[in-house]
């Protein structure tokens, strides 16, 4: 039984449902806030042949908030790059996103017709998962987040090469989650073989904006293209 909270979803504007996007929010949100939030900054974000899920992170003790129960996709000793993952709570998120992906590819949708992506921490979610739990994926975007400096996706890239492309967004005035940290995950991304483009968001702090999303919406259209 997976965890997850409630299934946001934004449904395909055509006739033919042939792709899905899959966008994960950042901490102590949820997929309805993430959905509006989207709407509110880009309305055309909505395509024709490809539906727009916004799952809900499990409600879980979050170590940086003192150990409150928050909706995360899973516990961080410390918002820092030099601190280590929490490797028990990766692998119980990786069960829940697995059955995720798998109830799309059993409603026709395959791997290779899905993008993942999503702020914050959702974007650290959707690293780990484009390139250690599903490589099939047909693309991965993180807007606002950062990988550990001895994360277990940079390990894992070490041994197994991947096509999947990358698509990062962070702001320059990111108070929270600082640029350099998404910068040098990028880099060590690129140095594992990982292609993409990385687009900084000028006077831009921890959030979307209208630019970042319209980005991304062009990047998807590129990659899951209408069939």
């Amino acid at each position: 039984m997976s965890r997850l909270g409630a299934l946001n979803i934004t449904k395909n504007s055509g006739a033919k449902h042939t792709a899905t996007v899959i966008f994960f929010h950042g901490s102590g949100a949820a997929g309805d806030h993430m959905k509006e939030w989207v709407h509110l900054l880009a309305k055309n974000f909505v395509f024709p042949h490809i539906k727009i899920l916004y799952p809900t992170a499990p409600l879980q003790p979050y170590t940086p908030a003192g150990g409150l129960m928050s909706n995360v996709w899973f516990d961080r000793l410390d918002i820092n790059p030099r601190a280590p993952e929490v490797l028990e709570s990766l692998a119980q998120i990786e069960v829940d996103i697995k059955k995720l992906i798998k109830s799309e590819n059993e409603a026709g949708i395959p791997s290779s017709r899905i993008i993942v992506g999503g702020f914050s921490m959702g974007g650290a979610l959707a690293l780990h998962t484009a390139y250690r739990w599903d490589p099939n994926v047909a693309g991965v975007f993180a807007f606002s987040s950062f990988l550990n400096d001895n994360s277990v996706v940079y390990k894992e890239l070490r041994d197994s090469a991947t096509k999947v492309p990358l698509l990062q967004i962070h702001g320059d005035s990111d108070d929270l989650v600082e640029l350099a940290w998404g910068e040098a995950t990028f880099k060590e991304l690129r140095s594992l073989g990982v292609q993409g483009n990385f687009h900084i968001m000028e006077k831009l702090g921890h959030s979307l904006n209208k630019r970042g999303l319209n980005i991304i919406k062009d990047w998807i259209d590129k990659h899951l293209p209408n069939i």
